[in-house]
């Protein structure tokens, strides 16, 4: 899925009072809000959806693969997502509905 399906989504569900337009602006805002907290080391949790956080990752020797050589990989903060029980259940749900 794509942002532009995401923003065709969100104007299904919100009805025709609204414009895709003003959805992408929404879609839009709510991605800024996030990227934003997260910058900011902020966690973002949505209930029944799912938490969003910073973590410290350790550095570590990791191996050029073209040459062969040891490198340092510096530590760093990356974002991560932990979905809620809610939604892994629905998705496994939704899953087995699919294969059988």
């Amino acid at each position: 899925m794509t942002k532009a399906d995401l923003v065709e989504e969100v104007a299904e569900a919100i009805g025709p009072g609204v414009t895709k337009k003003d959805c992408a602006l929404v879609v839009d805002g709510f991605l800024n809000a996030v990227k934003k907290a997260l910058a900011h080391g902020e966690n973002i949790e949505i209930r029944g959806f799912g938490t969003f956080k910073v973590r410290k990752r350790k550095s570590r020797m990791a191996r050029n693969p073209r040459t062969g050589e040891s490198v340092r990989v510096p530590a760093r903060h990356v974002p991560v997502f932990k979905p809620s029980r809610q939604l892994r259940n629905n998705v496994a749900r939704k899953g087995a509905e699919r294969e059988g």
